[in-house]
């Protein structure tokens, strides 16, 4: 039997009948209604996020939507009704864009003023989820610079300088005056059009000092990326190590130290990478690999996350050379790949280690559920058998289950989310308020978050800083010199000093 078109006729009606069903279903479409001004911020935001929509067929498509799925106009309304004509278009390259959050600045109460999306989320035990506001500090933010490129990561060199990743395949070095080098040479290419993929994470190794060694993960093409169809295309996340050399503005002895299994689509899964690299005291590497997931392909979502067949919705733990290493939990297991330390992860774009040495991961959830998990040897953080949001859609995950004999229940969650990237723990000297906190960068909430972290790992305050900014933050590090730095996701850096 033929499926019924959820989109009535009408000139756009092509374009919307493929572009809007990229990322999820028809009905979050047809379930909407927005007029024209508001169809064009949706419109604008779902390019961003790849949907595929020819700028020259822009306004026709926010015209046929707010003729179509409107506010109460009848359907082929006049185009003098429609408001006012779209804007140029944004490429999909360029991060979404969001009305700002107002966050509750109320000693005591949770900084968290917006319904959440799962209509009956509880949270397992106290002090899971909307944490009391605490203030602390006065600080100031200062613009180092504004003249990046879509950074995603900084490690700063032993003479204070900062090198930065760019999303888009380059690192650039930034002084303390915030004049950015020429792009060093050696990068290899990466694959980031329309999706969460590029150069991602930058960690030095523990010698970075005299070794110079560094290492990197970033989207890797496998295989041919053209004349093989649009869906043809694969990629994959890897692991590159290299030596920098900084006066020559270069990577030298650069290699693939580990590759992710298995390659996919880009076009079908471009998204939920994941990324992030932290190394352990023994000089071990965890890297968090992401589920790449698609609603569009695979509602309700996939569970390569439960599988140790492959990497996907992983963290792994390797050597300095890529290899398994030594008390990974699977290895010697039938049918499980070697390098798995954890499973049943999203994600996870942010990693960090604490001062007493445990290993804390921030990942996005769909629609709520945003987490924050401790991560163990072997254990199973659920995703997608329990997870505290809904499906992009609307609809529950795994019916609605929100706990599981045999996983781990997050440590905090948000819900609405906050989009968290970006992780650290303040030790610094500067603020001597902050030590101890933990630092997450939040691209939907527009917010540095602040978590106050209980001697028994409970989250028991949040502050929200850099509101102000009304900018997706996207890393943060601490300096040697005791600051906060602060990437966001367009172009800038700012360093963070009390006031």
């Amino acid at each position: 039997m033929a499926q019924l078109d959820p989109f009535p006729a009408g000139p756009g009606h092509d374009v919307v009948a493929k572009a809007c069903v990229q990322c999820h279903d028809a009905s979050m479409v047809t379930a909407q209604h927005q007029n024209a001004q508001q169809w064009s911020d949706t419109v604008q935001q779902m390019i961003a996020n790849g949907a595929q929509v020819p700028p020259d067929q822009l306004g026709t498509v926010v015209a046929y939507l707010a003729a179509h799925f409107g506010t109460g106009e009848a359907p082929g309304a006049a185009p003098a009704a429609r408001g006012p004509a779209a804007p140029a278009p944004r490429s999909k390259n360029d991060p979404p864009v969001y009305a700002p959050i107002q966050w509750r600045h109320e000693e005591g109460r949770p900084i968290e003023t917006r319904w959440p999306e799962k209509q009956d989320n509880k949270p397992e035990f106290p002090e899971q989820t909307r944490a009391p506001y605490h203030a602390s500090v006065a600080y100031k933010a200062t613009l180092v610079t504004n003249k990046l490129a879509r950074p995603w990561a900084l490690q700063f060199l032993p003479d204070g300088r900062m090198l930065v990743g760019q999303r888009t395949g380059q690192m650039v070095i930034v002084d303390k005056a915030g004049a950015i080098s020429p792009p060093l040479k050696g990068v290899p290419e990466v694959v980031w059009e329309g999706g969460q993929g590029g150069l991602l994470d930058i960690a030095f190794d523990p010698g970075f000092a005299t070794s110079h060694r560094m290492f990197f993960t970033y989207d890797e093409p496998a295989g041919p990326q053209t004349g093989i169809g649009k869906d043809g295309a694969q990629s994959r996340i890897v692991v590159g190590r290299a030596t920098l050399d900084a006066a020559a503005g270069a990577l030298r002895d650069v290699q693939v130290i580990f590759r992710s299994l298995p390659a996919i689509s880009v076009n079908l899964y471009p998204t939920k990478q994941g990324s992030r690299i932290a190394i352990d005291r023994q000089g071990y590497l965890y890297v968090t690999i992401g589920n790449r997931d698609s609603t569009r392909l695979q509602p309700p979502p996939w569970l390569v996350a439960q599988s140790l067949e492959t990497h996907l919705g992983k963290i792994i733990r390797i050597t300095a050379d890529g290899k398994p290493a030594p008390g990974n939990p699977f290895i010697g297991k039938p049918d499980a790949l070697p390098e798995i330390w954890a499973t049943g992860t999203r994600s996870q774009e942010g990693l960090a280690f604490d001062a007493r040495g445990q290993l804390w991961e921030t990942e996005h959830g769909p629609r709520g559920g945003d987490e924050l998990n401790l991560i163990e040897r072997g254990k199973n953080y659920g995703w997608p058998i329990v997870t505290h949001g809904v499906d992009y859609p609307g609809w529950l995950v795994n019916m609605g289950v929100t706990h599981h004999s045999g996983m781990e229940d997050p440590r905090y969650y948000w819900d609405p989310v906050i989009g968290p990237s970006g992780l650290v723990f303040y030790e610094g000297k500067l603020f001597p308020q902050w030590r101890g906190s933990l630092f997450v960068g939040g691209l939907r909430g527009n917010l540095l978050d602040r978590l106050t972290i209980s001697a028994d790992n409970r989250i028991i305050a949040e502050e929200p800083l850099l509101t102000d900014l009304h900018a997706r933050i996207r890393d943060v590090r601490v300096g040697p010199d005791g600051a906060l730095y602060v990437l966001t996701d367009v172009d800038s850096l700012y360093r963070i000093t009390p006031a």
